[in-house]
């Protein structure tokens, strides 16, 4: 590599690095190409090149024992932690994630993002209850959107998983969902019921605002 290509290729990593770790959400290979460009006044780096940065930047990390990588997160790049610190984020960040995603919620986002598109009859039929208020409580996060109208009697509307569903579970697309026989292998874990059973010794604020929440949807049934 000439010394004016190994002068491009760091250029281009420290960007990548800095837009990466300003961004809020997760930033496409074009968009950091387009950047570049724009401001170096050459041509926009192609994805392999975006893809050779990160690789240098991660081994830099890797190398000097950082905690966080450059990971391809729901079609872009951003700042992730690394597997073995997240017993230290969990602590600082479980109270608002079970006040956000309780149970109920869960359950129902789990259902749609392996049946997606589907409908709200056809996620009532395998919960078995009705889906209203977990519907509109993800539409509301933004984890879920219309993404269409079934061809069925009445043309009801089908729901997806959004983008940002993708980056809240890590997620580069939905291809990265385990698929159900490596769900079942994880439930029959051991492992896994032990961590459950933690889960639910320290989990009263979660089924509390579970329960606040089934109030206030018994409460718009009501006004409805």
């Amino acid at each position: 590599m000439s010394n004016s290509d190994q002068t491009r290729q760091d250029q281009l990593a420290k960007a990548v690095e800095a837009i990466v770790f300003a961004a809020d959400e997760p930033v496409t290979a074009a968009h950091i190409a387009r950047a570049f460009a724009d401001v170096t006044g050459h041509g926009a780096p192609a994805p392999e090149e975006v893809d050779e940065a990160v690789r240098a930047i991660n081994e830099v990390y890797d190398s000097t024992g950082r905690s966080f990588r450059v990971e391809r997160w729901a079609g872009g790049y951003r700042f992730a932690t690394l597997a073995e610190v997240a017993p230290f984020m969990e602590a600082v960040h479980a109270t608002d994630r079970q006040r956000r995603l309780t149970r109920t919620l869960m359950e129902a986002l789990a259902i749609l993002a392996y049946r997606q598109p589907t409908s709200r009859t056809d996620l009532e039929y395998v919960r078995g209850v009705d889906c209203d208020y977990a519907l509109r409580k993800l539409l509301e996060y933004g984890l879920i959107d219309v993404v269409g109208r079934a061809d069925s009697v009445g043309r009801p509307l089908l729901y997806g998983t959004t983008d940002k569903f993708l980056e809240l579970f890590g997620l580069a697309s939905l291809d990265d969902l385990p698929n159900l026989r490596e769900v079942e292998s994880i439930l029959d874990d051991p492992a896994f019921h032990r961590e459950k059973a933690r889960i639910m010794m320290t989990s009263g604020l979660s089924l509390a605002n579970e329960s606040n929440e089934h109030g206030s949807q018994t409460q718009d049934e009501a006004s409805d």
